[in-house]
C-alpha cells in the first residue's frame, strides 16, 4: 500500500467540522493515527478547560478517518458507538489523539483513542466502534 500522507488526510476534511475545530492529521499508517489539535477560546467550557464535547469530536474525527483509510474500495464508515472516559482537563497547548486499533473486521471496527496534553498527560480515553458499509 502507497504511504498515507497526513496532510492529504487533513484537506479531506475541509469544511467539515474537523476543519472548524482545527485538527491536523501528523502521522499516519494503517496501523496507527495520530492528530493534533490546539487548544482555543472557542473550544473551551466557561471553566477554561478544554471541553468535553471538542475532546469527544476530535477523538470520533480521528478514529473516524482510521477507519476510512482500511476500508475497502466503495466502501464507507459511520460511527455505531462511543464511550469516553476523561482523566484529567486540558488547559493550554497543543492536545493529541493516537489511535490504534482493537479489531478490525468485515462489518465493524473498533479504535482506541487517546488523547493527551504536551507533557503526554492521559486527558482521555475513547473507545469507538465503527460499522464498515458497503459500496451502495
Amino acid at each position: 500500500m502507497d504511504p498515507i500522507d497526513p496532510a492529504a488526510l487533513t484537506a479531506l476534511h475541509r469544511a467539515c467540522l474537523p476543519e472548524l475545530m482545527g485538527i491536523r492529521f501528523v502521522e499516519a499508517s494503517r496501523d496507527r493515527l495520530v492528530a493534533e489539535l490546539t487548544i482555543r477560546d472557542d473550544l473551551r467550557t466557561v471553566g477554561g478547560a478544554l471541553h468535553g464535547g471538542a475532546i469527544m469530536a476530535f477523538a470520533d474525527t480521528v478514529g473516524a478517518t482510521a477507519t476510512f483509510i482500511n476500508l475497502p474500495p466503495g466502501a464507507s464508515t459511520t460511527t455505531l458507538e462511543s464511550k469516553t472516559n476523561f482523566f484529567a482537563a486540558g488547559r493550554d497547548g497543543v492536545v493529541r489523539a493516537e489511535t490504534t486499533p482493537l479489531h478490525r473486521g468485515r462489518t465493524t471496527m473498533v479504535w482506541q483513542t487517546r488523547v493527551t496534553d504536551a507533557a503526554g498527560r492521559l486527558l482521555a480515553l475513547v473507545i469507538q466502534t465503527q460499522m464498515v458499509l458497503a459500496p451502495r
